[in-house]
């Protein structure tokens, strides 16, 4: 498995995030459930890809500046047949890596309630319930949540291009889908 930077216009990136675009239409009923303006690559700072073994994107995620230190989490998704296998800790991992690297002290998240598995993935990562900041504020099935950066033991930001080890006690669970 490796994490490759990439693109917003990647073909690989734009057939995950289509794809985690139709499971989200598919658990709340509508196209468009997303509060506020969809991310794209005027406002994404880093998007990233995993690919199995065979080069094919099996996952994604990105990071969208909010200010002040802090990011946020958009479009992170694993193929339904990759779940399970480590891909979403180790893309969370990359992009932690990625904002600590640029002085970020912290990310944060957009979740919805129809996303009991994100919320679980999120939590077992270290991610805290925080009340709905931005445009998810008055965004009635928004769940949102913010993990604090601490530096990595030996002050090591990490590489976005090498896997990085499992968390304790393995790989926690995929999620189907996760922010928006």
């Amino acid at each position: 498995m490796r994490i490759d930077e990439v693109a917003w216009a990647d073909p690989d990136a734009v057939a995950l995030r289509d794809r985690q675009r139709a499971e989200i239409a598919v658990r709340y009923g509508t196209p468009d459930s997303e509060p506020g303006v969809p991310p794209s690559a005027a406002d994404i700072a880093v998007f990233f890809v995993a690919r199995d073994t065979d080069g094919t994107g099996v996952g994604c995620g990105g990071l969208r500046a909010l200010g002040e230190g802090v990011g946020e989490v958009k479009r992170m998704y694993v193929d339904p047949a990759h779940r399970g296998s480590g891909v979403a800790p180790l893309i969370l991992r990359t992009l932690e890596d990625w904002a600590r690297g640029r002085g970020w002290t912290a990310l944060r998240l957009e979740t919805g309630d129809a996303q009991p598995d994100a919320v679980r993935f999120y939590t077992r990562s270290g991610y805290r319930r925080i009340p709905n900041f931005g445009v998810y504020a008055d965004a009635a099935r928004s769940l949102c949540f913010e993990r604090s950066l601490p530096e990595r033991p030996g002050g090591a930001a990490g590489s976005a291009g090498a896997p990085a080890a499992e968390p304790a006690g393995g790989p926690a669970a995929d999620p189907p889908d996760t922010p928006r």
